[in-house]
């Protein structure tokens, strides 16, 4: 893997991570209505996750040269909770975080 690949997979990971602590801060705050200290803090770090995750995913596709349908797929990934592990696993193995220069 490339170590743009390398660092895109990073930052799905983490932006992934940021979305489940800000969905446990949600549950913490509005179910269990117990605290509001996760919103606060996963809100604000997932908030910089996923700007890193967009600015990233366009680094990468000019770097790593993918087509037109995988900087949008990875664009896209980054909306629904969780989803940039499954692109990120799924562009693994099509071999898009390998291609490169560097």
């Amino acid at each position: 893997m490339s170590t743009t690949g390398r660092v895109f997979a990073a930052v799905a990971f983490f932006e992934a991570f940021t979305w489940a602590g800000l969905l446990v801060g949600m549950l913490l705050k509005y179910g269990t209505q117990t605290t509001d200290l996760g919103v606060w803090f996963f809100g604000r770090l997932h908030g910089a996750a996923f700007l890193l995750y967009l600015a990233v995913s366009l680094f990468a596709w000019l770097r790593l040269r993918w087509p037109l349908w995988a900087v949008l797929i990875a664009l896209l990934a980054a909306v629904p909770p969780l989803t940039t592990v499954p692109a990120e696993i799924w562009f693994r193995r099509r071999g898009l975080l390998s291609r490169s220069r560097d």
